[in-house]
């Protein structure tokens, strides 16, 4: 695919509104209604996932701190012409988490082990942040099993996060409302304070992708963004694009780290062009 650079802009003025979209966190949208929905041993660990819809499949892979329910918007967007798939990541949500230290290549040997056990030898996969990361893994490791990936908010090197992120107002309040949502959803609901830990540990030396690994793949990708992203330096952003071959990029207007909570009809409409374009 040729490389592209798509620069939205947005008609209606931000005068009006009492504050910008990208200062804002919009509710979790509620649990969704899906047709399938189980906790399953999977890689050795009891992870939940849930499937509706029906066509090609694709999976959602939410941030760190997060859970499947974010992406409620994405998934009533795919479901008509796609069979969706989301999965709370280890030690997220509903899923559990065992001994083995949080790391990318095991959270994508997770997903392989979902394709697995749906009899499903590939699919597009859709992902935000963590999530992002872990289908660029996933395009690097398992080749064979992803199809095209839509990367929002993602990084490859540490250096590519922005300092202080944790003290950004908006970003402060998600990581609030995840200690909430962790209480609420996860089998060890006293946790948070352990995970989050456990996770910054993994954050402070992951990813560390080289060039090479990034230029080895092959997938169909798109790196996207939002314009005001709390925890990505653009630059970072930028820099995926140019190496990862053929890869495009989408900067959003507006928004942040959470487009697709502040414009979910921008960020579908890109979504849904991205993944059924010919």
């Amino acid at each position: 695919m040729r490389r592209i650079l798509l620069a939205l802009v947005l008609l209606l003025p931000l005068a009006a509104r009492a504050e910008a979209p990208w200062q804002t966190l919009p509710p979790t949208p509620p649990a969704f209604s899906y047709e399938q929905s189980a906790r399953v041993t999977l890689n050795g660990t009891p992870l939940w996932y849930a499937t509706t819809g029906h066509g090609p499949p694709v999976v959602l892979l939410h941030g760190g701190l997060a859970n499947a329910d974010y992406w409620g918007n994405q998934v009533a967007a795919l479901r008509p012409n796609h069979t969706v798939i989301v999965m709370d990541s280890r030690g997220h949500g509903r899923s559990a988490r065992d001994a083995r230290p949080f790391g990318y290549d095991l959270m994508a040997d997770d997903v392989v082990a979902l394709l697995d056990r749906l009899g499903l030898p590939r699919a597009d996969i859709v992902g935000w942040s963590d999530g992002a990361i872990i289908g660029l893994d996933l395009a690097i490791r398992h080749p064979t099993r992803v199809g095209r990936i839509f990367a929002f908010a993602a990084n490859t090197t540490t250096a590519g996060v922005q300092d202080g992120v944790d003290r950004n107002p908006t970003f402060a309040a998600f990581i609030a409302r995840a200690g909430t949502e962790y209480a609420r959803l996860s089998p060890t609901p006293g946790g948070y304070t352990d995970f989050v830990a456990q996770i910054s540990r993994m954050w402070r030396t992951q990813p560390n992708w080289t060039d090479a690994r990034l230029r080895s793949i092959r997938a169909r990708v798109l790196i996207a963004d939002g314009d005001h992203d709390e925890a990505i330096r653009r630059a970072h952003t930028e820099y995926m694009a140019a190496t990862i071959p053929g890869a495009g990029l989408l900067i959003l207007p507006n928004t942040s780290h959470f487009a697709f909570l502040q414009d979910p009809v921008l960020f579908d409409a890109a979504l849904l062009h991205f993944l059924d374009d010919q």
